[in-house]
């Protein structure tokens, strides 16, 4: 089995971990939210400088924490598409190096592709099919996974993400930076059946709506129209019912388009993963439900939820297991369909 060190870099972590095919050896994250946060959000050029400052020590305390070196990693891997040019420039550019200068081989890997290998670090026995459930500050997709690069999109959102449209509530409530946390701790606190939200669905041209795509914007306008009525009439703001209803909504609607996903398509197991895997109302809400209809629900460790390198080696161990590799002439790109994901490797008989 292959024992992979992998660089993660497409946003704002510095994550460098040591994989062993799906058991993590080591793994380290460098994480940029205090830097960002007087912004309010991820500015590219910052988060790039930031990891080109931090990224070396992340590799040496990788190996140092694995108890390795050089001789027992059989390749290496980074993160190459989606995410910010610059940011996933510096991540690439040090894995090709290290390739090079170790005789090792080369993968670049998936973003997406990590986040649903996230869940074979806590369920090493998975195997597919399965539905995957990917919620994050990018993406929202329903994602049918038939085997190691084999992927096929059922259901995406239709404008914004559903962790972009936690940060723009956040925002709009005056909650910080980064917003799902925020909004996730603050919800405990409200009622979530204060304000009824939409849940955003999805016309069809022919009538009716879509049973897997999802839409937020129209529910981060409800709130601010919201925000905006209370000030208007001169009222207190009830920051956490608001915050709890919008969370509440979000949960409904994403566990709603899962099951029924997975019901249409026969499928026992959905698989979460992406920054929103760690929200509280979405776990249970997904939890009660698949008990009802007799569905395996799995989401990985809250440390694997967020950006890491470790889901990223698990991507790549299965990969180079499979005899596939990418040439160092494999550049960066801020946007790739993860039906393309085979298009990054090469494949030795």
């Amino acid at each position: 089995m292959a024992t992979v060190l992998a660089i993660e870099t497409s946003c704002d972590e510095t994550a460098v971990a040591i994989v062993n095919n799906r058991q993590v050896c080591s793994s380290i994250i460098a994480s940029q939210i205090p830097v960002h946060q007087q912004y309010g959000g991820v500015v590219p050029e910052v988060a790039s400088r930031q990891h080109l400052e931090t990224i070396n020590g992340a590799i040496a305390q990788a190996l140092q924490q694995a108890e390795l070196d050089w001789d027992t990693i059989d390749g290496i891997a980074a993160t190459c598409a989606p995410g910010l040019v610059g940011a996933l420039l510096v991540g690439l550019t040090a894995a090709k190096t290290l390739a090079v200068v170790h005789n090792k081989p080369f993968l670049g890997v998936h973003h997406l592709e990590g986040h649903i290998y996230a869940t074979y670090l806590s369920e090493p026995t998975l195997e597919a099919p399965f539905l995957s459930l990917l919620v994050s500050g990018g993406h929202t997709s329903l994602i049918y996974v038939k085997d190691c690069g084999v992927y096929e999109t059922l259901g995406e959102t239709r404008d914004d993400a559903a962790g972009e449209a936690f940060d723009k509530v956040a925002r709009l409530l005056h909650l910080g930076y980064p917003g799902g946390p925020m909004i996730d701790r603050l919800a405990k606190e409200g009622n979530s059946q204060a304000f009824t939200l939409p849940e955003g669905k999805v016309s069809l041209p022919g009538g009716g709506y879509h049973r897997y795509d999802t839409s937020f914007s129209g529910l981060k306008t409800a709130v601010l129209r919201l925000v905006q009525q209370f000030e208007k009439n001169g009222q207190s703001l009830p920051t956490a019912d608001v915050a709890a209803s919008f969370q509440e909504t979000i949960a409904r609607s994403l566990t709603k388009r899962a099951i029924a996903c997975a019901q249409d398509y026969g499928l026992s197991t959905i698989a979460i993963g992406g920054g929103v895997a760690a929200n509280t109302a979405l776990r249970q809400h997904l939890q009660r439900s698949a008990e009802t209809h007799n569905l395996r629900v799995l989401f990985p460790p809250l440390k694997f939820c967020t950006d890491n390198a470790a889901m990223i080696g698990a991507a790549a161990a299965d990969h180079l297991n499979r005899g596939h590799t990418s040439p160092l002439t494999t550049g960066v790109q801020s946007r790739l369909a993860l039906t393309q994901v085979m298009e990054l490797y090469r494949h030795e008989e």
